[in-house]
């Protein structure tokens, strides 16, 4: 059978026709796996597929990488031998029309800086991270908008977020999931709905980008707390008025800040709120439960293989809620154990010991 010409056979309408995906962590390597073998994918019309290239950090990663199509950071994970690994975050993102940030929040701005000058002006950019700058306040969207700095007169950038309860362990499994798609661009979450749904990864659009990026952020934080409850075994009721509790604050945070309460009630807020503070494999959990069962931050960040985003975010949604006057106390709690040297049951205590008072949702 003769080989058919790509522009005869061109992917379906917003389909990406090259990614660059920034970050060789467990979500960028689900993301290239999701992407360089698209469902309906035939090899011998290998035009329906787009040029994925993955973008690591470290050549002994990448190099490893390279030569194993394998990671220690995710079982059972084997690269798909389309995908192009490289360690030159310039050529990864030249000729993109689309760029996928599997970056941790804080250090999202550095690899961007390094970045910007190969995106080209018209490519699309989805994040899957989740956190808030520090110093900043910036949301990954914002942080990505801010080092691009485009010129105010031509036409805003797409720029969206993917978010929900999503555990790479179970994703590389094919393990069925849902997320949301969320951008300020008209159409741009449509085309990233099409670009990753699945057969097993249902993907919803959604409008509100502050409140989708915001609930990934502060889940991260209480979370923690979650991880603190199962570390000093003090059972499931708590941890369920903790999730209920928790919620509440960051709901009312959201809103503060202008976004939609019901966003925190959907898969980008109670959804992955719920999945983060009860997975085994929940890095922010585990994190937690060190604490809880004595361990200290620094000797547990010391040991952890992977970036633990809620530990630096706590510090940020701190400085949200003063700036926008919202009372976060598990917030506060998670914040005096990790920076002030708190004993997890003092923070328990301090929490079961405030005033009765009436419950408010949101």
């Amino acid at each position: 059978m003769p080989t058919q010409d790509p522009s005869t056979n061109p992917p379906p309408a917003g389909s990406p026709r090259r990614v660059a995906i920034l970050g060789a962590g467990q979500m960028g390597l689900v993301c290239a796996q999701i992407l360089a073998r698209p469902e309906g994918f035939d090899a011998g019309q290998d035009s329906a597929a787009p040029e994925v290239v993955l973008w690591g950090h470290g050549s002994l990663e990448v190099g490893a990488l390279t030569q194993t199509r394998r990671s220690d950071r995710l079982d059972q994970f084997v690269l798909p031998d389309e995908v192009r690994v490289t360690g030159d975050i310039y050529e990864a993102v030249r000729g993109a029309d689309l760029v996928v940030n599997a970056t941790p929040v804080q250090f999202l701005r550095s690899v961007w800086e390094g970045a910007a000058p190969g995106v080209e002006r018209d490519a699309g950019v989805v994040s899957f991270a989740k956190g808030v700058e520090n110093g900043t306040l910036l949301r990954p969207s914002q942080i990505i908008a801010d080092v691009l700095a485009d010129d105010p007169d031509d036409r805003p950038r797409p720029i969206g977020v993917l978010s929900g309860p999503t555990i790479a362990a179970e994703l590389v499994r094919c393990l069925p999931a849902t997320m949301v798609a969320a951008s300020d661009h008209p159409g741009f979450a449509d085309r990233l709905q099409q670009a990753f749904a699945t057969s097993w990864l249902r993907i919803y659009t959604h409008e509100d980008l502050l409140g989708v990026e915001l609930a990934g952020a502060t889940k991260n934080v209480i979370a923690i707390a979650a991880g603190v409850l199962d570390g000093l075994q003090a059972g499931y009721n708590a941890k369920s008025a903790l999730l209920a509790r928790g919620l509440a604050e960051i709901t009312r945070l959201g809103a503060a800040m202008g976004a939609s309460p019901e966003t925190f009630f959907g898969l980008a807020g109670v959804g992955d709120l719920a999945t983060t503070c009860f997975s085994p494999e929940g890095r922010n959990r585990s994190c937690g439960e060190a604490l809880g069962r004595g361990s200290t931050i620094a000797d547990f960040l010391k040991n952890a293989t992977s970036v633990v985003e809620g530990v630096a975010t706590t510090k940020s949604v701190m400085k949200l809620a003063e700036r926008y006057k919202v009372e976060m106390p598990i917030t506060a709690a998670v914040h005096a154990v990790l920076y002030d040297g708190m004993d997890p049951l003092e923070g328990i205590g301090r929490l079961m010991s405030r005033s009765l008072k009436r419950e408010q949702v949101g």
